[in-house]
């Protein structure tokens, strides 16, 4: 029997409703964001990245936010939350927003939902939703609007890849090849309700499946038996992680933080400054955009030997002093070369740019490239 969701181990980290089935598949478990969570299966994270990439991998995702919000001015309270504008969206779609501070700097990067005409179903990151809860709850104060935190009874399951379609469709009422990407739908899987999403973080085609925490181990089970002779296999943080490096999807806490503003990011699409309502880091993202950024999130090759690693400095043109940080770094299974993202300076952003990056004692050539690293095919 799994134990109840949001139980914790001795170190107070919290388990989700999945975590006797990560013990039985021998996952290797760390704690992150202040849960137990796998970091990988067996099949090591290679294996797994490959699976994601050519068949498909299965997410436990519980450790993430899921923050309910409702009333009549639900809409036009989360406009003025977010950087975005919820109020757009139609029932049944969503889109990617940011949560930002006065000063313009990122608190979080998030996926927001219409559920309903007043309903809305905000996703965090783990490490980020209670302060994001918070947040909400205090710019929602002068609104006809109020906030749940589902968090810990809601469990989060993913299965991404080109076969996720096939495996969907075969556990589940979901005509899956109507969901248009990022769009959100409820269902029926393994005979237990859920809303199912067509979104992710892994660079693929896949989907995300919400459901009530104590119904996850039965729908994770049925899912690995429909989909094991596709070629599914479970995979943990590590996969997810390198996946999303080599689509060039942005993680708070390395490219994504307090110090930074989504211009900076390449993100500043997201920002909604035409939007009726008035948006806390309104004014200062204003500023940002009318002046331009100084510094851009850039990726870049190592094309010497050695793997660029968070926190790596940058050099250009043989100065001894850095003008930027590596904030992701791997070296890429799909590509087969060493790849990294980093904030440059805007005159270094360009691809064709040479660089440097400090790996232990040496400088090693690194090439300045468009982002993202991978496409998947059409």
């Amino acid at each position: 029997m799994s134990k109840p969701p949001g139980g914790s181990t001795p170190t107070g980290a919290l388990e989700t409703s999945l975590i006797d089935r990560h013990r039985a598949s021998r996952a290797r478990l760390i704690e992150f964001g202040g849960w137990l969570m796998p970091v990988h299966y067996p099949s090591g994270i290679i294996g797994e990245h490959h699976a994601v990439r050519r068949a498909a991998g299965l997410f436990d995702l519980s450790h993430m936010g899921e923050l309910e919000v409702r009333g009549p001015e639900a809409g036009i309270g989360l406009d003025h939350a977010l950087v975005t504008e919820p109020s757009a969206l139609k029932i049944g779609r969503a889109h990617y927003s940011m949560i930002c501070a006065p000063d313009g700097g990122i608190l979080d990067d998030l996926i927001v939902y219409r559920l309903a005409e007043e309903e809305f179903l905000v996703v965090p990151n783990a490490s980020n939703a209670g302060l994001v809860a918070a947040t909400i709850v205090e710019r929602l104060r002068d609104f006809d609007a109020e906030m749940d935190d589902a968090s810990r009874r809601t469990g989060l399951i993913a299965v991404q890849g080109p076969e996720a379609e096939r495996i969907l469709t075969g556990v589940s009422d979901l005509d899956a090849p109507t969901l248009r990407y990022y769009s959100i739908r409820e269902a029926v899987v393994a005979g237990r309700r859920a809303l199912i999403a067509r979104t992710g973080y892994t660079g693929e085609d896949g989907f995300e499946i919400f459901l009530a925490a104590p119904d996850a181990p039965a729908v994770w089970d049925r899912l690995l038996d429909a989909g094991r002779p596709l070629g599914l296999i479970p995979a943990g943080l590590g996969a997810r992680d390198t996946l999303r490096l080599e689509a060039g999807m942005p993680l708070y806490g390395n490219e994504l933080d307090t110090a930074t503003n989504p211009f900076e990011a390449r993100l500043g699409r997201v920002v909604k400054l035409e939007k009726e309502a008035d948006f806390v880091g309104r004014e200062s993202l204003e500023r940002v955009a009318r002046a331009g950024p100084e510094r851009l999130l850039s990726g870049l090759i190592v094309r010497g030997r050695g793997i660029a690693r968070h926190g790596y400095p940058v050099h250009l043109d043989g100065a001894a002093d850095p003008v930027g940080r590596v904030t992701s770094g791997t070296a890429s299974p799909t590509l087969g070369v060493p790849i990294a993202m980093a904030y440059l300076p805007v005159r270094a952003s360009e691809p064709g740019t040479m660089a440097e990056v400090g790996i232990r004692d040496a400088r090693i050539a690194a090439e300045v490239v468009p982002l993202p690293f991978y496409t998947r095919p059409a």
